[in-house]
């Protein structure tokens, strides 16, 4: 068979073009069958669901084994510390963006909402919620109530608190190398578990696509049109400019990591989730360049201090609010806000409906913007859900790049021939995960 033909059966057997499939199928199950495709939903949840029963395990032993492997406390809390900088600062340049973003397109100018007829009750729990957002409990939040339960609960940074204290005390171990060799093998175990996962990634792509245009439809995206694409615009341009600029400073081209990062966002893109995407993300990480230790901090606490999609929805949320319900605001409260939400946006990052909490309690604490008027955004979070997880993605990925640059833990030379689709030595979690893109 002539190079010709093999091409296309060679682009058909991978995962890239299997999710496609998928998400094409579900967007036209949605739109011609909504019924049928609101009842898709369980084929997106279920395979969210067994992502994040993989997650942890992989985070866990990931860390261990970097930390382990690295031998230098020392080394460990300068990483941390490098990475919670470049985090605060990107995201704030993220919230600045949604800020100046908000005021130029103003999205919520001629709506004219009263704000008496907006009903408080379907945003209630976020509301409550909202209302026990502070820093003191996202700290004490960080220390599980047991072991196991930090597991059980799925909670991303108890796990890796708990894993930076294994990996600490194993260094000074009697039997660390027997120990070290058994955790190593029970990461290269999670991420073979991972790669038979994938297989089903199209599925549920089909079935996430189905039940969100199903459910919401496209009279959704129409009348909130503005909004939508003030968000989506505003992020395209926070990856085009400021992490493109972050790339160049490293030597990387964007559109070649986006290109090699294809996998992952496709499946972000269609399950609105980006922990589906958390363990290949951490395999190609190392498979381009970067230490383990570095990924294996970064990555994982990047999940909950760098949301640079998160922060620059959040921005616009606010200010579109205010919009919406003609409520002034000066200068003062305007930079109330984007204080506010660089506090609170970390306090929320690991609960469910965070982003609204976050939004909850801002308002809230503002005490000008109606919070009531969160019910505006209940239609189509579902699909600014999407674009802001793909922002929190590429930004994860980047943030891990630039500090294992700064350590001197990256192979610029390997990531530049990875990038380029040249064949290299895998490390054996990465070609377990490879298994899944043939």
């Amino acid at each position: 068979m002539s190079l010709w033909h093999r091409t296309p059966l060679r682009l058909m057997r991978t995962l890239y073009f299997r999710v496609i499939v998928g998400i094409l199928a579900g967007i036209a199950v949605g739109i011609f069958f909504p019924h049928t495709g609101e009842a898709l939903r369980p084929l997106g949840d279920g395979f969210v669901k067994l992502v994040r029963m993989l997650v942890t395990p992989i985070i866990f032993f990931t860390v261990v084994v970097g930390i382990a492997s690295m031998g230098d406390t020392g080394k460990l809390g300068r990483v941390g510390l490098k990475a919670l900088i470049y985090f605060e600062v990107v995201t704030t340049f993220a919230l600045a963006i949604g800020f100046f973003a908000a005021h130029l397109i103003q999205p919520g100018r001629g709506m004219n909402v009263d704000p008496a007829t907006l009903d408080p009750h379907s945003i209630s729990q976020y509301v409550t919620q909202g209302k026990h957002l502070s820093v003191v409990d996202f700290l004490l939040n960080i220390v599980p109530e047991s072991f196991i339960g930090a597991f059980a609960n799925g909670e991303i940074l108890q796990v890796l608190f708990l894993a930076i204290l294994t990996g600490v005390s194993l260094i000074a171990f009697d039997e660390e190398e027997r120990l070290l060799s058994l955790a190593r093998s029970i990461s290269h175990l999670f991420f073979r578990i991972t790669a038979i996962v994938m297989q089903f990634a199209p599925l549920a792509a089909f079935g996430a696509m189905g039940f969100t245009i199903g459910k919401y439809g496209i009279a959704t995206l129409l009348s909130l049109g503005k909004v939508l694409l003030c968000v989506y615009l505003t992020c395209f341009l926070f990856v085009g400019v400021v992490l493109g600029a972050i790339c160049l400073f490293n030597g990387i081209n964007l559109w070649k990591l986006i290109v090699y990062l294809k996998e992952e966002l496709l499946l972000v893109l269609a399950t609105s989730s980006s922990e589906t995407a958390l363990p290949g993300l951490i395999s190609k990480m190392e498979r381009m360049g970067c230490s383990q230790v570095v990924t294996g901090l970064v990555v994982p606490a990047g999940y909950s201090f760098n949301l640079d999609g998160t922060s620059i929805y959040l921005t616009i949320a606010a200010l579109f609010i205010a919009q919406a319900t003609n409520t002034h605001l000066t200068i003062t409260q305007q930079l109330f806000i984007i204080l506010m939400l660089m506090l609170n946006s970390k306090g929320a990052a690991a609960v469910t409906g965070g982003g609204f909490i976050t939004l909850a309690a801002t308002l809230a604490a503002l005490g000008t913007i109606p919070v009531a008027g969160i019910v505006l955004l209940l239609g189509i979070d579902r699909f600014m859900s999407e674009i802001r997880s793909l922002t929190n993605l590429m930004g994860n990925a980047v943030a891990t790049i630039t500090v294992a640059r700064w350590e001197g833990q990256f192979d610029l030379e390997h990531a530049r021939l990875v990038l380029n689709g040249a064949s290299t030595n895998l490390p054996a979690d990465s070609i377990a995960y490879e298994e899944t893109r043939n």
